[in-house]
């Protein structure tokens, strides 16, 4: 029997032009590339000049309000369709919004328009060094293709904004080019990203099976479900950054600026998201095995992740491992609602899935908001690295106060939004344990992952704030840290109002991601969802309002009183030094060794010698396990035998020819040998 929300779509054909009624809605996300275009050339035209950064941020925040109308009255169902013409073989310029579009096309539109006002100012430092205008146009060109990706109802045209996607990110990420890390970083995510896009290819051609591209009468043949499927899982997982394919994340992030970091890790990596959940609406009902699959993935991608997270000792990198962790808190909630629409359990799938869709949102805000603080850290110290920092909280009250807010958000604690949807997701689990049966065993994977998971991110980000902003400072850069100017500040404090915001509006949100959810998994148990929401939100008012209650009960008995301030206790040593405090190493180093055999971890110990020892140090270093230990060996053996094989290539045209021709005669002989 089929599932609400899983019905196979008739092939029908697609209007030439808009309903009059939605024309406004066309004319909406028309002004929407049409800014971003314009936004782009006007940019790459003024290059070094200051005056690009100007140019980009303004059209980022105005591209940003027109993406938040189209997608809301998408969202709201108010839908639309635009097709033109388009030249091109099996391909249409064939664009629509669905409630499904519209969400991640908010999400989209929200953080890129943030961050492109935070880029203002981060970028100033460069102007007249770098070429600004270049950069700015791959960053307008990178929210231009995002967008596309989100409303194409043609596979040519996704797959040309996919890659219009990939590389204006590439470039983004290659800004600082003379670095032999970015560099590095660049081309691990060049052919990841490719590899990736191969396997996409082949979906698309099992789904077309010699016909239209159109999403419309895109369908399966007979028996072919789970291998599209299987093939969307690498495809769409490696832009999502799913284990183990996630080796490109953590090396290219860190190296672009930040502004670029936030949005590559808030809403790029989500269109692997939609790219999934698109893909599962053409598939038809899906079987159990679809639902447990995400849910290994998503275990195996959330505990991994934060793990190497942990481990880290640059705070960019860090971050950049908490996208592989909230990626596959994202895949549990997926994949609890692939369990409760194939078990038939309506209320799990629509815990699953508002689950996980209120998490891509509070992801892009939380993780929006860590990276541009980070970025302010760096801006203002010139340095990552955790054991160089520290004390900052006094000499940048406002970003630590942000990034308290955001470390709260991302460990998953009420009341503020990454409790909201983790605890969608740990309701859905509990749902499916107590059905029973086959299902009951995906609860228990995804409630014990999400427990462990939620810990171990708690135990990373008391880690991150504690060394960077509490205690004393450990360099000269960072005792003369301050603020960044108001342009860097608003969005930061917009996005951690938003953290609180989503935590105490829970319902209001879930409310707004019904549409999309029930396109996805039906919309009968939506309302419940929102009623139990309600409860959580009310809990979290109780809770604040409790918390007020004490801290005026507190002024009031200290009223009147003479209230001081002084040093903490120093164990007896009278000049205590930023060396007597914990480093990352330290502080992680308890747990690190509770997993050292997963993650490969090495201590570099310099013991204590003599009576009065002048010097001792512990240092670990923590790589990724699957990068040295599988990817490394496996590039190394292709460039061997690439090597080998070079006698090949010797730069004779006639040779290249010659190899074309015989590629084509082979071609002909395996077509006609099949045929009677």
């Amino acid at each position: 029997m089929r599932r609400p929300g899983w019905k196979r779509r008739r092939p029908r054909r697609p209007a030439h032009r808009p309903e009059p009624e939605n024309d406004h809605k066309v004319a909406t996300y028309i002004l929407l590339i049409a800014i971003l275009s314009a936004g782009a050339l006007a940019a790459l035209l003024l290059g070094r000049r200051a005056a690009a950064s100007a140019v980009g941020a303004l059209a980022s925040i105005a591209a940003g309000a027109c993406g938040l109308i189209s997608g809301g009255t998408a969202l709201a169902g108010a839908t639309w369709d635009l097709r033109l013409p388009w030249s091109v073989p099996m391909g249409s310029f064939h664009v629509a919004a669905d409630p499904l579009s519209g969400f991640f096309l908010c999400v989209i539109s929200l953080l890129c328009g943030l961050c492109g006002l935070y880029g203002w100012r981060y970028l100033a430092h460069h102007a007249g060094r770098r070429n600004l205008g270049a950069s700015w146009c791959f960053y307008l060109l990178l929210f231009a293709s995002m967008a596309v990706v989100v409303t194409a109802r043609n596979a040519v045209l996704f797959l040309v904004a996919w890659e219009a996607m990939s590389l204006s990110s590439l470039l983004l990420v290659m800004f600082e080019h003379e670095r032999p890390e970015v560099v590095r970083a660049g081309w691990t995510y060049l052919v990841a990203t490719h590899l990736g896009t191969a396997f996409l290819l082949v979906m698309f051609l099992l789904l077309a099976d010699g016909g239209s591209l159109e999403f419309d009468t895109l369908a399966p043949a007979e028996g072919a479900g789970g291998a599209v499927f299987l093939l969307a899982m690498v495809g769409f997982g490696t832009k999502a950054g799913f284990l183990p394919l996630h080796v490109w994340l953590p090396e290219a992030h860190p190296a672009a600026p930040s502004h670029v970091s936030a949005v590559m890790s808030g809403v790029m990596i989500k269109t692997g998201i939609y790219g999934l959940l698109r893909t599962l609406l053409l598939l038809g009902p899906p079987p159990a095995w679809w639902g447990f699959a995400l849910l290994g993935v998503g275990a195996a991608s959330g505990v991994f992740g934060v793990l190497l997270a942990l481990a880290q000792h640059d705070l960019k990198r860090l971050l950049a491992y908490h996208s592989v962790e909230n990626i596959g808190i994202i895949a549990l909630g997926m994949g609890v609602g692939l369990l409760g629409v194939s078990s038939g359990n309506h209320l799990m799938a629509a815990l699953g899935f508002t689950g996980a869709l209120l998490h891509v949102l509070n992801h892009a805000v939380f993780k929006g908001l860590l990276f541009l603080a980070a970025g302010s850290v760096l801006h203002a110290t010139a340095t990552g690295e955790l054991d160089r920092l520290g004390g900052l909280l006094k000499r940048m009250p406002a970003t630590g106060g942000a990034f308290l807010v955001g470390s709260a958000a991302i460990s998953g604690l009420p009341p503020l939004n990454g409790f909201v949807s983790e605890f969608c997701m740990y309701a859905g689990a509990l749902s499916a344990i107590a059905a029973g049966g086959a299902a009951a065993w995906g609860g228990v994977v995804a409630a014990g992952s999400l427990a462990l998971i939620s810990g171990l991110a708690l135990a990373c980000f008391s880690k991150a704030f504690g060394i960077v902003f509490l205690g004393e400072p450990r360099s000269e850069s960072a005792e003369a840290a301050h603020d960044p100017p108001l342009s860097m500040r608003l969005p930061v404090q917009l996005l951690a109002g938003l953290c609180v915001a989503l935590g105490l509006c829970g319902p209001l949100a879930a409310a707004a991601a019904a549409p999309a959810v029930a396109g996805i998994a039906g919309g009968r148990a939506a309302p419940a969802v929102v009623e139990l929401l309600w409860w959580v939100s009310g809990a979290a008012l109780l809770l604040g309002a409790l918390v007020a209650a004490l801290a005026l009960c507190r002024r009031r008995l200290l009223r009147g009183r003479t209230v001081g301030e002084g040093p903490t206790w120093d164990c007896g040593y009278a000049a205590p030094g930023a060396r007597m405090q914990y480093t990352a190493s330290s502080y992680a180093m308890p747990i690190v060794k509770m997993f050292r055999g997963v993650l490969g971890t090495t201590e570099h110990l310099q013991r204590p010698e003599g009576l009065l020892p002048r010097s001792a140090s512990v240092r670990t270093h923590t790589g990724d396990p699957l990068l040295e230990r599988a990817y490394r060996p496996a590039f190394a053996a292709v460039a061997w035998l690439a090597a080998r094989l070079r006698w090949l290539q010797r730069g004779r045209n006639q040779l290249y020819v010659l190899y074309i021709a015989l590629a084509v005669l082979a071609l002909l002989v395996f077509e006609l040998g099949g045929r009677p």
